[in-house]
């Protein structure tokens, strides 16, 4: 069975090449540009990882990541952040994300650290 990562990124073009690339490397993908969508998104799911960004209109990908690492169900869920607006990955890290990439990012750094995390 393919593992399962859930991406959140109001950036269209990022979505789809994430989504692209991350289905090339054999994981089963579903992508969101609305950051309403993820919780109700990884009750159906149940992805065994999920990729957020950290600015999303309306929402913080932070806040996002915290109310996953508190949920019963999916607390140890691997949640990876990227973001193009923090210098301090201290800030990221307290909101109890596994990873950080910074935006522009490699894909083969992308793919590198989602594959550790699974």
């Amino acid at each position: 069975m393919l593992k399962r990562v859930l991406v959140l990124d109001d950036n269209q073009d990022i979505l789809d090449i994430v989504h692209e690339t991350l289905t090339y490397e054999q994981f089963e993908v579903k992508s969101t540009s609305n950051s309403a969508e993820v919780l109700p998104l990884i009750e159906s799911f149940e992805p065994d990882l999920v990729i957020l960004d950290y600015r999303v209109a309306g929402t913080n990908g932070g806040e996002i990541c915290r109310t996953i690492k508190v949920h019963p169900r999916f607390g140890n869920t691997p949640v990876i952040i990227f973001s193009a607006y923090v210098n301090n990955d201290d800030e990221l890290v307290s909101y109890g994300c596994d990873a950080i990439i910074n935006k522009p990012f490699d894909l083969t750094e992308l793919v590198g650290k989602v594959n550790n995390l699974l």
